[in-house]
């Protein structure tokens, strides 16, 4: 499945590589990628407080958690990020992830919403995971060329996520 959903994501980052900028026109594409660049946004919020109470829930998952946490923060706050990078990085820096952390956690999941027993905590939070990659996936059509890179490449990392959250051990 991995490899699958990478080598889709890979096709159409290429496919993509033509524009660099958006591509407002009178119809109102700008304003449809700022609701979609909204909604990524808050995508990744819920999954960022998901990480977060299921690792309440479940301390002793939360060193196992922390580096796909932390990369969900990332991505919150590339979408949440009016201007790209310059030199063609999709994702701020990691010193960035502290400012999505602290904005997200006003949002926290509920931790009754999270499974008692860990691995079902896991298996639910790989569903989230794999829904949130869906969604993104199938946004790619409609996104301009450099927020259709940026979703290709947060929807890949979710679907990896979910593997290593499924996977077994650590």
């Amino acid at each position: 499945m991995l490899g699958g959903g990478a080598a889709a994501g890979a096709a159409l980052l290429a496919g993509c590589s033509g524009d660099s900028g958006s591509r407002p026109d009178a119809s109102g594409s700008r304003s449809d990628e700022e609701r979609l660049r909204t909604r990524s946004a808050r995508d990744s919020a819920a999954l960022l407080a998901r990480y977060d109470a299921t690792a309440d829930v479940h301390p002793r998952l939360a060193d196992r958690l922390g580096p796909l946490r932390e990369e969900t923060a990332r991505h919150l706050e590339a979408f949440r990020s009016a201007d790209r990078p310059a030199s063609g990085s999709a994702l701020p820096s990691a010193s960035a992830s502290a400012s999505a952390s602290a904005s997200a956690s006003a949002g926290k999941a509920r931790a009754a919403d999270v499974p008692k027993d860990e691995k079902e905590a896991l298996t639910a939070l790989a569903r989230a995971e794999r829904r949130t990659a869906d969604a993104r996936t199938a946004a790619l059509r409609d996104a301009p060329p450099e927020l259709a890179r940026l979703l290709a490449s947060v929807a890949a990392c979710g679907a990896a996520h979910a593997y290593l959250l499924t996977a077994g051990g650590s």
